[in-house]
């Protein structure tokens, strides 16, 4: 009947987080693309900064857990790249800069990596 062993729940699971993961970058992009067409001062760019600002706070919460079972200098990198974008965020909202374009494609990356 029931026959699934442990491994293969948890292959299932962490499956279905990854993509979850990857529908959520992907729908943060399409935000920030808007956002990126219509200007930083745009109702559209707030939304996308709040939006990838909540994602990666997330991300950043689950990376530092000590439950996560990703390697550790992989986790770094990520805290590392997830600040970066924090700072990104930051600084587009507050308008310093106006181009969305290396956010856009660091999202675009880490989202492509979670393809597996």
């Amino acid at each position: 009947m029931y026959n699934l062993s442990y491994a293969e729940v948890m292959d299932d699971l962490c499956s279905d987080q990854r993509l979850n993961e990857h529908e959520a970058m992907s729908i943060v992009i399409g935000k920030l693309n808007v956002a990126q067409e219509r200007g930083v001062k745009s109702p559209e760019a707030v939304d996308a900064l709040f939006y990838t600002r909540r994602l990666w706070s997330y991300f950043l919460e689950h990376l530092a857990d000590d439950a996560n079972e990703l390697p550790i200098e992989t986790r770094a990198n990520l805290i590392s790249v997830g600040i970066w974008v924090l700072k990104e965020v930051e600084s587009l909202r507050q308008w310093e800069q106006e181009d969305f374009s290396d956010i856009i494609q660091i999202n675009s990356i880490i989202r492509d990596s979670l393809d597996g």
